[in-house]
């Protein structure tokens, strides 16, 4: 695989002032009662960002941004404000200040972060995904559209599994529906689909086009058991999640063409993963749903893919860090290309 990393300038370094924005900015190194492994993967960023060499403030609050902070970039991963839709709050309060951020714009948020727009969006594209039906808050009744034998449920917008269930029948899956509408969510209902998870990664690096990182899937001991939000926030006991590389050739090939079937809708946003379903029985590939902004913590899929071709997360936070900026007309020089 061709490098791709960058490396920011040192006058550039110098010069620009960040703010990094999350919730958890703040922190000490220790699992949040709420949040978990959040607060460790916020706190690593803020340390990677200031390792890196970049001149970083801190902020842990939508208030941050009422009015226009005293800087030239912002990193924000305040994207869990506790209501429907916060992951677009922050891009839509900094372009409301004209203020350049990482990742993608409220928009493309808004669209990726709604899985059932997703799944329409990969199948006008011809990319295969499972039978979905969404059901709105407030939107007039609706019988079944599609029969599966197990089904999934879950709020449109979820983030980490919360209230997922699945169940065996339309009748329980209603009631979960009810269940989910009641605490404010639209509720999606998804035919499952075996058996293993694929993300497929993609940043921005040299060149200013996306840059697909290797597949990396998810191997759990029970492949029909569905991970839970305490697992994946580690607010249980999990271990680290069991990634491997995808070494299929031919199943490489088809991962690929379907991510740049569906990277013209999205692109740029700087970071994020591409997810499937794979079936090795079958040999069925499906589109589950696309990530922006998503995780970089060194123990996630996109650190980890990226560590496999010899980047380690500095190298490949700076390259995400310094793509945007490029492209945002914030650099005095060009970045540094240099070997992984």
């Amino acid at each position: 695989m061709i490098d791709r990393t960058l490396r920011i300038a040192p006058a550039d370094k110098a010069r620009l002032r960040l703010l990094f924005l999350a919730k958890h900015a703040r922190a000490t190194g220790l699992l949040d009662a709420v949040d978990g492994n959040h607060a460790l993967y916020h706190h690593e960023m803020r340390s990677t960002l200031e390792e890196i060499g970049l001149n970083v403030r801190v902020a842990d609050s939508y208030e941050a941004l009422f009015e226009r902070p005293d800087v030239d970039f912002v990193v924000t991963l305040l994207n869990r404000g506790g209501f429907q839709n916060s992951e677009m709050l922050a891009p839509l309060l900094l372009g409301w200040r004209d203020m350049p951020y990482l990742g993608a714009s409220p928009i493309l948020r808004g669209v990726s972060d709604d899985k059932y727009l997703s799944k329409m969006i990969a199948r006008a594209h011809g990319v295969p995904t499972m039978d979905a039906q969404i059901f709105r808050r407030g939107a007039m009744p609706a019988a079944p559209a599609f029969h599966a034998e197990q089904l999934v449920v879950k709020p449109n917008a979820s983030s980490a599994s919360w209230g997922l269930a699945m169940l065996s029948d339309w009748d329980a899956a209603m009631a979960h529906v009810d269940y989910l509408h009641g605490e404010g969510h639209d509720a999606l209902v998804e035919a499952w689909a075996p058996l293993l998870d694929i993300a497929v990664p993609v940043v921005g690096g040299s060149g200013g086009a996306p840059w697909i990182l290797p597949p990396m899937m998810y191997v759990p001991a029970d492949p029909h058991r569905a991970r839970s939000h305490e697992e994946k926030r580690g607010l249980i006991e999990a271990g680290d999640d069991p990634l491997v590389l995808v070494e299929d050739r031919l199943l490489l090939e088809r991962l690929e063409a379907m991510t740049q079937a569906l990277l013209p809708e999205l692109w740029p946003f700087d970071y994020g993963r591409f997810e499937f379903r794979y079936d090795p029985a079958t040999g069925a590939l499906m589109f589950m749903e696309v990530n922006l902004s998503c995780n970089l913590w060194s123990k996630k899929t996109i650190s980890r893919s990226a560590a496999s071709i010899g980047v380690d997360h500095a190298a490949l936070v700076e390259t995400i860090v310094a793509h945007s900026l490029l492209r945002h007309g914030l650099l005095s020089q060009t970045p540094m290309q240099v070997a992984a």
